[in-house]
């Protein structure tokens, strides 16, 4: 016996392969090592790791054991805690309670890694209570599993309070709180927590970095980004430094940061510098180069993309989309869009927005209407491209419309876009007390504060009405200084209606302001002056573009041709 004993646990220990294990499992069948907890411990062990996990086989034999030890409740907890199942977890650590086995400092935090990938709060309150009752509050496995449940399930305030508890703070109690913030969309948070560990000495590891990249991404915060960045050099894991321990998590949050922020000289040198490259990295660089006006590289990088052999995912198209609005490239929007629908993700809301919007961009408002209408669950950002769409083309009446289903819905609340929207639908079409109604509907109604967007709305719908003085006040009593946009709207009206006396006075008012004007605006001035005959006027206006050293901007335009 004590032979056969020897032999299967040798066996065990220098199993490779499942098929071997079900061999040996097979032998202790024949003999009376089957009732040995001990390889019985190791066979379950072998079948709920994450290398060779099989726990449908674990489970199987887990079943024909009379007795359990801890460390076997164990082994089936932690199995099922990282697979598909991990509720199963939280049924088994009942199950062990109930036929009178204890949990103790392993098993705690495999029930906490089940209730966070379960998102299952109202569970983990329930571990939490047993482990203050067991006494395994100041264990740091157990308060750190504790800290982290609460983290991943959102409960930043409980979080911090597990945090504080905890008996000596390690790199992964602070990581756990630092990506908690992240994941909870507090990232200004997350970067002050990590200033404070870096304050009590306590060494980050690559995935804290991680996390305070996507921190400092997320904030736009390039010069705690250029700290951290190098703070990683000194650590000695910079993963565009070491490429021998090359890790590319790490490279593309850092990348990310870099392109996010707008340095995206940086981000290209780095990205070039990448030797492995992940779709997450190509899609940074991409939607930077989109946000950022650089449409041109950011479709060049979309081909070199395509070229290495990686297929566009939902983000991809998301920035590539845009990019194709802003270069003009129709054709290539619609092949984007065959793709798009080949790949079934046409109806995706975020994806059919970007559509939409690109088409209504570009002119092409049929196509536009008719991603509209296939988008299923339509958001506020759906309904809102479709009405400024609209909008922008002179097409107020069927903006309005739009709005109106939308309202209609019940569901979907209008932001403070959307009434950009509507208003400059009304604007085109002269609705001035309709404006002013919705205008008034926004606050009132929806609690909505305006913008200066929302000012200089109302300001260029009273202007084109003719209703100068009207414009005026409105634009008196704006909270914030108005833009170059709300003066050009008001001398746009000066010079339809030939208004010189409401001109003269915006005049004196825009000399007083440090505000940058374009050209436009002393353009404007300088045709009012001119229909009015008071050519002195016209040069004086000239002469301070000239000072002020604005160049006229020259327009262009772009148009698609097909050769074939």
């Amino acid at each position: 016996m004590k032979k056969h004993y020897n032999t299967i646990l040798s066996l065990l220990e220098s199993c490779k392969t499942f098929g071997q294990l079900k061999q040996i499992h097979g032998l202790t069948i024949t003999t009376t090592v089957v009732k040995n907890i001990i390889p019985l411990s190791r066979l379950i062990d072998f079948c709920t790791t994450a290398e060779s996990r099989n726990l449908s086989y674990a489970k199987l034999v887990f079943s024909q054991i009379d007795q359990p030890s801890v460390y076997i409740w164990n082994c089936m907890i932690r199995g099922y805690s990282g697979g598909d199942k991990p509720y199963e977890a939280l049924i088994l650590c009942r199950e062990m309670q109930r036929r009178g086995h204890m949990p103790d400092n392993f098993t705690f935090p495999f029930v906490l890694k089940a209730c966070s990938i379960c998102c299952d709060p109202d569970c983990g309150r329930c571990v939490h209570n047993c482990i203050v009752k067991t006494g395994f509050e100041v264990d740091v496995y157990a308060s750190t599993g504790l800290l982290n449940m609460y983290a991943s399930c959102g409960y930043m305030e409980l979080a911090h309070k597990v945090f504080d508890e905890i008996p000596k703070w390690n790199v992964v109690a602070w990581t756990s709180l630092i990506a908690g913030l992240v994941n909870s969309n507090q990232a200004s948070e997350a970067i002050t927590v990590f200033k404070e560990m870096m304050h009590w000495n306590v060494e980050p590891n690559e995935i804290t970095m991680v996390n305070v990249m996507v921190s400092c991404a997320r904030t736009r915060d390039i010069e705690t980004g250029k700290w951290a960045h190098n703070h990683i050099r000194q650590l000695g894991f910079d993963p565009f430094v070491s490429p021998v321990r090359f890790n590319v998590i790490l490279a593309t949050a850092i990348l990310d940061m870099y392109a996010k922020c707008g340095s995206l000289k940086t981000a290209r040198d780095l990205f070039d510098r990448m030797p492995l490259r992940n779709l997450v990295a190509w899609n940074s660089l991409i939607a930077a180069y989109s946000q950022y006006g650089r449409a041109k590289e950011a479709l060049g990088l979309f081909f070199d993309m395509k070229t290495a052999g990686l297929e566009p995912d939902k983000a991809t198209f998301l920035s590539i989309f845009d990019a194709c609005a802003t270069s003009g490239a129709l054709a290539l929007g619609q092949a984007l869009h065959a793709c798009v629908i080949k790949a079934s993700i046409h109806e995706d809301t975020a994806t059919g927005t970007a559509l939409l919007d690109m088409y209504a961009k570009m002119g092409d408002l049929t196509s536009a209407q008719q991603v509209f209408n296939e988008v299923k669950n339509k958001d506020v950002m759906a309904w809102t491209s479709m009405i400024i769409g609209l909008a922008m083309h002179g097409r107020g009446e069927e903006a309005l419309v739009i709005f109106k289903r939308m309202q209609e819905t019940g569901t979907v609340i209008p932001d403070q876009i959307t009434y950009i929207g509507v208003l400059c639908a009304c604007s085109h079409l002269g609705l001035v007390e309709e404006g002013q109604r919705q205008f008034n509907s926004m606050t009132d109604v929806c609690g909505i504060v305006p913008t200066v967007e929302h000012y200089g709305c109302m300001v260029d719908l009273l202007s084109r009405a003719g209703r100068l003085e009207e414009a005026e006040r409105f634009l008196e009593k704006m909270p914030a200084e108005p833009s170059v946009a709300i003066w050009g709207a008001l001398l746009n009206g000066c010079e339809i209606y030939e208004n010189v006396a409401l001109a003269d006075r915006l005049r004196s008012q825009m000399t007083e302001l440090k505000q940058a004007f374009g050209s436009g605006v002393y353009v404007l001035l300088s045709n009012i002056y001119a229909r009015a005959g008071r050519w002195e006027a016209v040069n004086l206006s000239r002469d301070l573009m000239k000072h002020k050293r604005v160049p006229k901007t020259l327009g262009c335009s772009s148009v698609e041709t097909n050769f074939d």
